[in-house]
């Protein structure tokens, strides 16, 4: 599809009746040494043991016919393990959100401003739109759509996360004494912490710094995304440009405030950290903006497991 007809097509939000909710602050908010026992209870199981290639949900996976012997060693001896973690401080965490007015420019772009008057441009995020040819009537999307036009004063928020300093050192340790099962167990711990942190830096923003969302959510609610609003990630399916990470890291200066650096190839780095936008609105929703070489449509969440069970997008 041509991008000024997809353009054309995009997803319609009615701003005037949904209009967006102003956060209670905004700004940027730092979160260091990050109490890693409020982290635990936000972890979510399943992709831990698809990256140890243990296909099934947990915890129904313990009890599997084929797997549950091998999964229930392997979530004892993580707990064991993610116990030492915790209690002797193995690893620290660090994270960084924040909340900028904005409003969409130039149909698939975000303005981010640094005052509420929205006079002065600090920063502008760059959407693709879906373009594969879909059914007549079916929108294509891109996350501008999800931030209301000049005129109606909007938000955009975004995070970076990572559970990951001090595991190197410690890595090391394990492959010296030629522990390879701990070292790869530490490694699969402190991505699955990463990612709590980055649920639990959500729950924060909706419920204390942007204020849209109170109501209380069990951990496989959270799992099921039935919380309001979207946190895509730079690199994942709704946004897989990943030359949109830089400016993330510059708004947020996320290198000085979490530790977290990006690699040449815009990997972050250390491994177990997690970054990406917040969008509030109740009609945002995750999206692919193409096939690609492998399943569209998931959510960083999903892919992220791919990746650590070998799966590569390219």
């Amino acid at each position: 599809m041509p991008l000024e007809e997809a353009r054309a097509k995009k997803f319609l939000i009615d701003f005037a009746a949904e209009p967006p909710v102003a956060p209670k602050s905004t700004g940027v908010f730092t979160y260091r040494n990050y109490p890693l026992a409020e982290l635990v209870p936000y972890i979510d199981w399943t992709p831990f043991f698809m990256a140890w290639e243990l296909a099934g949900k947990f915890p129904r996976i313990l009890e599997d016919e084929v797997v549950g012997k091998q999964a229930t060693q392997l979530y004892a001896d993580a707990q064991k393990m993610l116990d030492r973690i915790v209690k002797e401080q193995w690893i620290q965490a660090h994270g960084v959100a924040g909340i900028w007015p904005a409003n969409t420019i130039d149909h698939d772009d975000i303005a981010l401003y640094g005052d509420p008057a929205r006079t002065k441009v600090v920063g502008r995020v760059h959407s693709l739109r879906q373009q594969s040819k879909k059914a007549p009537g079916v929108p294509y999307i891109a996350l501008a759509d999800f931030i209301a036009p000049a005129g109606t004063p909007d938000f955009l928020g975004g995070f970076a996360v990572s559970a990951g300093h001090g595991v190197d050192e410690r890595v090391k340790r394990f492959e010296a004494a030629h522990d390879d099962y701990s070292a790869i167990l530490l490694k699969a711990l402190a991505d699955r912490l990463a990612e709590a942190f980055a649920e639990k830096l959500h729950e924060v923003v909706r419920e204390e710094l942007w204020g849209y969302e109170t109501s209380p959510f069990t951990n496989e609610q959270l799992i099921k995304e039935e919380y309001q609003g979207i946190r895509p990630a730079p690199g994942y399916p709704a946004c897989p440009d990943h030359t949109e990470k830089p400016e993330l890291f510059r708004l947020l200066d996320a290198t000085k405030h979490t530790g977290i650096t990006l690699t040449e190839g815009l990997a972050m780095s250390p491994a177990a950290a997690v970054s990406g936008w917040y969008f509030a609105h109740p009609k945002s929703k995750y999206f692919g903006v193409g096939r690609g070489p492998g399943p569209g449509g998931k959510t960083w969440r999903d892919a992220r497991a791919r990746a650590w069970s070998g799966w590569s997008a390219g």
